[in-house]
């Protein structure tokens, strides 16, 4: 099925995220001007309740796990980004908690980020801003880049003591405002 396909491409399963990491929010910021670039946060529990009655639905088993941005032309000749994360954590206490992060355009590797979360403490809701440093792109691939909505692709994978419990990916389409 078509379902049983989708899941092949992630590298583990959710149920390895023993340590129930859940991101609530995410925040992009430009740091050389300030301004807010995107922001998304999940529903309380209580918003998040009324939801569920609603919908009858089986979840599917990647939800949460895939995000779609699209931004302006412009994000591509940023300098620096910080990325606000807000998450809670099960209670099993988290040691050692990583991700790594690779962006790409069709085949080639753009950049490669390396993050420590470090250390988390059981049922503790916690805030992390990251620094991306964004690399200085030619006119010609910002170009295709924009002429090729969601070719530029990043996977995202979470260690906890360095065992993978976590893969997300995500697509980018950079002809926002057009």
């Amino acid at each position: 099925t078509i379902f049983f396909l989708s899941l092949l491409d992630y590298l583990c399963k959710p149920e390895d995220n023993i340590y129930n990491i859940d991101f609530t929010r995410f925040k992009i910021r430009d740091l050389e001007t300030g301004t807010v670039l995107f922001e998304i946060a999940k529903p309380s529990a209580s918003e998040h309740a009324e939801e569920d009655e609603d919908d009858s639905s089986e979840l599917d088993a990647s939800a949460g796990r895939f995000v779609r941005y699209q931004f302006t032309p412009a994000f591509l000749r940023l300098r620096t980004v910080g990325a606000t994360v807000e998450f809670t954590v099960g209670e099993k206490p988290v040691s050692n908690f990583r991700m790594i992060e690779r962006h790409y355009f069709r085949d080639r590797l753009l950049k490669n980020f390396d993050f420590d979360f470090g250390f988390c403490i059981p049922s503790s809701r916690n805030t992390c801003e990251h620094i991306y440093e964004f690399p200085q792109l030619s006119e010609d691939l910002i170009r295709l880049m924009v002429e090729n909505p969601y070719e530029t692709r990043s996977d995202s994978f979470y260690f906890v003591d360095n065992k993978l419990i976590m893969h997300n990916k995500a697509d980018y389409a950079y002809n926002g405002g057009q």
